[in-house]
């Protein structure tokens, strides 16, 4: 499980394996004999719920760049405010359920899926605009391979996007609408509430990092990967439309945190932005590099690297990288450094062990 012997091939300005000349990058890094990279500085946990507290260090990542919410927190949280203001019935109009509104829905959702994984796989995949530079490792999305629908990864995963994954969101959204429409559950105005209203906003990644930790060890447990998330995780090599290929029943555990909504006071502004966290950040945790460049000289962290270390050791990082360190708490977490990859390891063989000590010992 652990990776190959550093070599001494250095990449400088432009990865391989791309088509014409890709932009100049600040990438100096060295690949294994895989062929695999991985960012010199070990994988930083936010100082939020560090013990002891460290006040400048919360401030600087809380409103610091990059930190919580710049850059990606507020793109992020821009989408529903946009979404809800311009791109959605009145709630009026959604007392009940109608074709109309509930179809303009989909194609609404199918349409911003297609922008954002669009915005990330032509750049990196199609153009290669920056070649490897940044990848994990210099193999591309496969083909001819029979793991996957059509024996192609990009189509299998374009599949159970377009076929599960936009349809399930999509019913979770209509409902909450449709339960907000009719007053059953609990609305709050940002109008009247400014400061709760501001808050929820802030917390909703944080609550969507406990709900995916906890689905995702879920689905981790033996019948569940065997029959549900192994098609995931068929993806040992991601890319952007990576992020919402699964199976079905794990698109309905993965889009349920909506629910949340349903019981705590929140505006649809809220519920929003909830389930569209769930649906458009993947593609930017399975992009598969470490930084994208915009331009020569321009270049933003993906966060990518820890989310990548999951799907290529399965036995780590199970949730996100955000404030609430549940892979520290419960023992799973890996930093990406050759000592924490040993120790994952070592935990796994000895659970191994302690498996065939506990069924031998049943016979």
């Amino acid at each position: 499980m652990s990776g190959g012997a550093v070599s001494n091939t250095r990449f400088n300005g432009a990865g391989t394996h791309c088509n014409g000349n890709p932009m100049k990058t600040s990438f100096t890094g060295k690949r294994d004999k895989r062929g695999d990279w991985k960012p010199d500085e070990p994988i930083e946990l936010a100082p939020l719920l560090a013990w002891p507290a460290r006040p400048m260090a919360i401030l600087k990542w809380l409103f610091g760049y990059p930190g919580y919410f710049l850059p990606w927190g507020i793109i992020y949280m821009a989408f529903p405010i946009v979404t809800w203001e311009y791109l959605t019935p009145a709630l009026a109009q959604m007392k009940s359920f109608e074709a109309w509104w509930i179809g303009y829905v989909l194609a609404r959702n199918y349409a911003l899926i297609l922008a954002v994984l669009c915005a990330w796989h032509l750049r990196l995949y199609v153009q290669k605009a920056q070649g490897t530079d940044y990848k994990y490792t210099n193999r591309w999305l496969a083909r001819d391979n029979p793991i996957f629908l059509f024996r192609n990864q990009l189509f299998d995963n374009v599949f159970w996007t377009a076929a599960s994954a936009v349809p399930i969101w999509t019913a979770y959204e209509v409902i909450t609408l449709w339960l907000y429409a009719n007053h059953l559950i609990p609305y709050v105005s940002f109008r009247e509430h400014p400061i709760y209203c501001v808050v929820m906003m802030a917390a909703i990644p944080m609550l969507r990092d406990l709900h995916f930790y906890a689905i995702h060890r879920l689905i981790h447990w033996g019948p569940f990967y065997k029959w549900v998330h192994y098609l995931h995780h068929n993806n040992v090599n991601v890319g952007p439309v990576t992020g919402l290929s699964m199976h079905p029943i794990e698109h309905l555990l993965y889009f349920s945190g909506i629910i949340f909504h349903w019981i705590v006071p929140s505006h649809p502004i809220h519920a929003l932005f909830h389930i569209q966290h769930a649906a458009i950040t993947p593609a930017q945790g399975h992009a598969g590099f470490e930084r994208v460049v915009l331009h020569e000289g321009v270049e933003v962290q993906t966060h990518d690297f820890f989310h990548y270390l999951h799907h290529k050791y399965f036995e780590c990082n199970y949730g996100g990288d955000g404030p609430i360190p549940l892979d520290k708490w419960f023992g799973s977490f890996n930093d990406g450094t050759d000592a924490s990859t040993e120790a994952m390891n070592a935990r796994f063989f000895a659970r191994m062990k302690q498996k065939q000590a506990a069924e031998g010992g049943g016979r």
